[in-house]
């Protein structure tokens, strides 16, 4: 599957912004999504995912209340809407997707390992 995330800019500080992943190729609907970020000198992290119906949904500690990943497997596409932003959300964020049949609650899911499919990244900029 390849995957092309788009929806990165310049925001203010409180400010809102939603982030688009479009798929091509195979079903999209049989693979867990996942949104990741890197922040400028930091290791890439997990920010959240959604499971392959878009039943379920899991987030990172730092994101939790503030972000929402839905998904519409008709449209082949990912969402993550990005609200209350803050200077620390500044990073190239990614979206991913994963072949995985690990349990949704393992720890494994919440790691790049587990992803297997990455799209190029959109910068999201947030200004104090």
């Amino acid at each position: 599957v390849q995957l092309q995330a788009s929806g990165g800019g310049l925001v203010q500080a409180g400010g809102s912004l939603r982030l688009s992943c479009a798929a091509s190729g195979r079903t999209f609907s049989g693979y867990r999504m996942g949104w990741f970020r890197q922040a400028p000198g930091k290791e890439r992290e997990f920010v959240g995912k959604i499971s392959r119906s878009g039943g379920r949904t899991y987030y990172a500690d730092s994101v939790k209340g503030r972000f929402t990943i839905s998904r519409d497997n008709a449209g082949n596409t990912v969402y993550l809407q990005m609200n209350s932003l803050k200077p620390e959300d500044t990073a190239v964020y990614y979206c991913a997707a994963s072949e995985t049949l690990e349990y949704w609650s393992s720890s494994y899911t919440y790691t790049d390992r587990a992803y297997d499919y990455w799209g190029q990244g959109t910068l999201v900029t947030v200004s104090s």
